[in-house]
């Protein structure tokens, strides 16, 4: 059986990949800054800042797979945030201990923002990767230090554009969607950029394939096709029946947004994985997640 230590197993992705885990059988446990239990799992409080802490708890473990999530992750902070730097060293930190106490696969979650999104369409193998933000750098100086770990399988997952239940509010699909219940106008830019979304099932389920895997290096987790984002806000509109609420150029473009990003996933579709939702049915269950939310209230 594998007994996979999971961290950030209480997030917007990790949930996902928690239950996926418990529901293939696996010996599951969370190192988490949250306290209580969980069904189906063992949470071992403690911070992934505290490197004794975190020693601790690996070798109670000795998990035999980890998948590494956490990271600062607040939407308008993570991508200049100093605690970046923290995180590069706290997460090397975590993989060299897992493999001291016998650990064999690890999955981390990198991002997209490693590449040079100058080129439109983002290749494990032919695209430069020239991150032009703090986050994206260190990203990028994580996964250098990973693979100097000796005895262990990496698998790196850069993560496109997620989107899905119990996003953070703030962030775009959220926002529209919680907008357009509440019966207020959804502020957006022109929309013409592209971005390739995907549902944070599939990405959950992509990550999961990655640990029960053997390849490994660098894997595209996205859908594989870029969207203007207004596609996107008018499938929301469409499907809240408030087209007239959506503000098209409300908001500027930022400064040197690309036109397009989109993720190539031959190397993860290689694998047996791809996505379930389509961009209708995953904005469609994604509102009746949020409905739900209100209801409940």
């Amino acid at each position: 059986m594998r007994r996979v230590l999971i961290t950030g197993g209480t997030g917007f992705v990790g949930a996902h990949c928690r239950q996926r885990l418990i529901e293939r059988g696996d010996e599951v446990h969370l190192l988490s800054r949250q306290r209580g239990s969980l069904s189906g799992c063992r949470v071992h409080s403690g911070d992934l800042l505290d490197p004794e802490r975190v020693e601790e708890v690996v070798a109670l473990v000795r998990p035999t797979h980890l998948l590494h999530l956490a990271w600062v992750t607040t939407p308008g902070v993570y991508w200049a945030a100093r605690e970046n730097h923290a995180w590069v060293k706290a997460s090397e930190n975590l993989v060299r201990l897992f493999t001291e106490y016998g650990g064999r696969r690890v999955v981390v979650a990198g991002s997209c923002a490693e590449y040079d999104w100058s080129g439109g369409t983002c290749d494990e193998e032919t695209t430069p990767l020239r991150p032009a933000t703090l986050y994206g750098q260190c990203k990028h100086e994580l996964h250098l230090r990973l693979k100097r770990v000796e005895n262990v399988q990496l698998a790196w997952a850069r993560l496109f554009f997620l989107y899905g239940p119990a996003e953070h509010p703030s962030r775009l699909v959220g926002s529209v969607i919680l907008s357009l219940l509440g019966g207020q106008p959804a502020a957006s830019s022109s929309g013409t950029q592209e971005r390739d979304f995907l549902h944070t099932a599939d990405a959950a389920e992509a990550l999961v394939t990655l640990l029960h895997a053997e390849a490994c290096g660098a894997f595209n987790v996205a859908s594989g096709q870029a969207r203007p984002v207004r596609e996107v806000v008018g499938v929301i509109a469409e499907l809240l029946g408030r087209p007239e609420l959506i503000a098209y150029g409300a908001r500027p473009a930022p400064a040197g947004e690309p036109a397009k990003i989109e993720g190539a996933i031959g190397r993860i579709a290689a694998l047996g994985w791809k996505p379930r939702f389509d961009l209708r049915t995953g904005l469609a269950q994604t509102i009746s997640w949020w409905r739900r939310q209100q209801h409940a209230a």
